[in-house]
């Protein structure tokens, strides 16, 4: 009973992190989590009373349990939105923007200005140049051009957009927003491999077709639980009316 209350948790919490797939399908830049399990030691190896591998009632194993989700990081379409302020990477990389001091890394490009020709997220966090400097567009001196490498010209000024990539993607944690903090410091992309591209957008990972049939299939997977432990209930609850007859 306990091994089928654990299978219905795990996929109760699959479940989650499905519809939350599903409910960022439309979100720029999502990049979808996965849910992982893993095996989980009977519970008597799990108190240190039995050893595993030792082949006896306890070593039987004890069902699965959800480890933290992962994050699928492969690039979504492009979309052409033909917005100045619209940017996606083609590639590798990620955007760098400041939140209360703190630096984050994200995907989604769907950037604005503000009154004061600031370059900001949707969430109002300033996007950061290579030296880590607010970008700045002053709205009063005409236009601006975003040039394939990142950079931003304007009247012969010029800013390039930090675009940085992790030593390895497992260094990014998720802090929501579509913002990632970087566990260790993440290098400036060299020049041949930055790709920018003006007036399109990195459209969310989510795949609605895929996540739907994933649902199904967890929510399957619930039921079946669920009915093994009310088989489970009804047959201790039979064997101990005839343990009193």
């Amino acid at each position: 009973m306990y091994l089928s209350a654990a299978g219905a948790q795990a996929q109760s919490r699959r479940l989650e992190v499905v519809a939350n797939n599903l409910a960022n399908v439309d979100t720029v830049g999502f990049k979808r989590q996965l849910a992982v399990f893993q095996a989980r030691f009977a519970e008597a190896i799990q108190r240190g009373q039995a050893q595993a591998g030792s082949g006896s009632i306890n070593d039987l194993g004890g069902g699965v349990e959800m480890v933290p989700s992962k994050t699928d990081f492969t690039p979504g379409p492009l979309k052409n939105t033909k917005t100045p302020t619209d940017m996606a990477i083609d590639g590798e990389g990620f955007f760098v923007v400041d939140k209360g001091g703190e630096h984050y890394l994200t995907r989604a490009g769907n950037f604005r200005l503000t009154d004061r020709g600031q370059l900001v997220t949707q969430q109002g966090y300033p996007v950061l140049s290579e030296n880590l400097s607010p970008i700045t567009i002053d709205p009063s001196a005409g236009d601006w051009q975003l040039g394939g490498s990142g950079t931003i010209r304007q009247q012969g000024n010029a800013q390039n957009l930090a675009l940085v990539r992790p030593e390895s993607l497992g260094d990014l944690s998720n802090a929501g927003e579509n913002l990632y903090r970087p566990l260790a410091d993440p290098r400036p992309l060299p020049a041949a491999s930055r790709h920018v591209v003006s007036g399109y957008l990195e459209q969310s990972g989510v795949k609605p077709t895929s996540e739907m049939m994933e649902m199904i299939e967890a929510s399957r997977a619930v039921e079946a639980n669920v009915n093994m432990m009310q088989t489970q209930d009804q047959m201790l609850s039979d064997l101990n009316k005839l343990m009193q007859a």
